[in-house]
């Protein structure tokens, strides 16, 4: 497994990064991971459609929040899209969340037992645990088109760049 040190930071600390850090135009590799329900969800579910995965550390950090907040009012401006919003939260923090926040276009996903998000997309934060933060958009053919690993965990994505891809797509 690869390791990347410090690319990304947390308050300004550099943090170690592991896995293999997925670039474009690559072939997106398949995952599963958990959805609210505790039944496990792959990415090839989604096939012929516009992927966005959103990688967060945490449901419960209000920049999480803002982040699956704003793709999923995203996800309902556009045809054939499909967000993944994937964390390292269990499924029952997620459900909780998206009762409590009215989610229901956004599609949240614990990456918490097999980590197979984390390993491929190389989004694993060693010293904690988490995920990173950033955006993967994948076309209707499984081609990554867009990443994004945010390089300070406690800022929010740049929208406008992963919401542009999706436009070119469409």
């Amino acid at each position: 497994m690869k390791r990347n040190e410090g690319i990304i930071t947390f308050g300004g600390n550099p943090l170690t990064i592991s896995g293999n850090m997925i670039e474009v135009g690559v072939q997106a590799p398949d995952f599963t991971a958990l959805n609210n329900d505790l039944a496990p969800v792959k990415l090839s579910n989604f096939d012929g459609k516009i992927r966005i995965i959103s990688a967060m550390p945490s449901i419960d950090t209000s920049v999480c929040a803002a982040q699956t907040r704003k793709f999923n009012v995203e996800a309902t401006n556009h045809e054939n899209v499909v967000v993944l919003t994937i964390s390292m939260d269990l499924p029952f923090a997620l459900k909780r969340f998206c009762g409590a926040e009215g989610i229901e276009k956004a599609i949240t996903l614990s990456d918490s037992k097999g980590r197979e998000f984390a390993e491929k997309y190389g989004f694993m934060i060693e010293e904690l645990g988490l995920l990173a933060r950033g955006v993967v958009v994948v076309d209707q053919n499984g081609k990554v088109v867009h990443v994004e690993y945010v390089s300070e965990v406690t800022n929010e994505p740049n929208y406008e760049k992963a919401l542009q891809a999706v436009k070119n797509l469409q």
